[in-house]
């Protein structure tokens, strides 16, 4: 694979995760009381430590992966808070019959954004990054 389309293939690779998590970031800021009454209706203890800390993890991580600045540091906190969400709010094996499905193809949609998230992590931003700008 040439350089340029490796390039630009990491590239898309980052503005396609910041294009799922930044809106979410966003949304969560924007709507801090509902995120809060969210995390608090699956019983999760401190829920409006909880709906910070997803916000924070979210838009930042988004910014630093759109800029290629701390790549795999960011897409390993977004692996983890991805897969620990996925746990929380997807949970299918204990979903009414009625919602397991798609409760299970959203947990299963989110294990694969954690696969690509890794792999982000193990590759690296590319060459279009501020992290190849700092080697």
């Amino acid at each position: 694979m040439s350089k340029s389309l490796q390039n630009s293939l990491s590239l898309a690779a980052r503005v396609l995760f910041v294009a799922m998590f930044l809106p979410a970031g966003i949304s969560k800021l924007t709507g801090f009381d509902g995120t809060v009454g969210y995390i608090a209706s699956v019983g999760l203890p401190l829920p409006t430590l909880g709906a910070a800390l997803a916000l924070i993890v979210e838009i930042l991580g988004s910014l630093a992966l759109l800029a290629g600045f701390g790549t795999r540091i960011a897409a390993l906190v977004l692996a983890a808070f991805t897969l620990v969400a996925s746990y929380f709010f997807h949970a299918y094996w204990a979903a009414p019959a009625a919602m397991a499905f798609v409760t299970q193809l959203l947990f299963f949609k989110n294990i694969a954004i954690v696969g690509g998230l890794l792999a982000l992590a193990a590759n690296g931003a590319g060459e279009w990054s501020v992290d190849a700008r700092r080697d």
